[in-house]
């Protein structure tokens, strides 16, 4: 049977955990929700204006061919969300996308991947407190190098 204080620890455990996800400052439980509440509530703007407009956060030059991946940096609070996708899976890019947030000395907090049949890869990244600090271009910039340095290295092609 589970105690009451371990009830209570487990608990404030998942506040941390949602005090940190949503980047809040509070110290005690109900401004902890309420931070989480707004941060819901600008996700939410986010999303209607992507649903309204989705080319507007699309540059005219991201690719049609399903083979070449589409990179997205936003920038958050004290980092960066990183979203990759390609409409086909390629087995080792995973892999290089990761090796390029080490280079640029980007920690990785959380990560998401998928490699079935095509690839995501949706991550949120803290800059290193010893590096020098980077924007959002510069972690596109970044990622896009990896994927065409893979990609002239495994493209069967070439």
């Amino acid at each position: 049977m589970v105690s009451r204080e371990q009830k209570r620890g487990s608990l404030q455990e998942k506040f941390q955990l949602l005090r940190s996800i949503t980047n809040s400052h509070a110290e005690n439980d109900t401004s902890i929700i309420m931070d989480a509440s707004k941060y819901i509530q600008k996700l939410k703007q986010k999303v209607e204006r992507f649903n309204q407009d989705p080319t507007a956060e699309q540059s005219s030059s991201e690719p049609t061919d399903p083979k070449t991946p589409m990179v997205t940096v936003e920038t958050l609070d004290k980092g960066f969300m990183i979203n990759v996708f390609s409409g086909k899976n390629q087995p080792g890019m995973l892999v290089s996308v990761l090796e390029a947030f080490e280079d640029i000395g980007l920690n990785v907090l959380e990560a998401r991947a998928s490699c079935t049949d095509s690839f995501s890869l949706h991550a949120m990244g803290l800059e290193n407190e010893d590096g020098e600090n980077m924007d959002a271009e510069a972690v596109k910039q970044a990622v896009t190098d990896a994927i065409r340095s893979w990609g002239e290295i495994n493209d069967p092609q070439n």
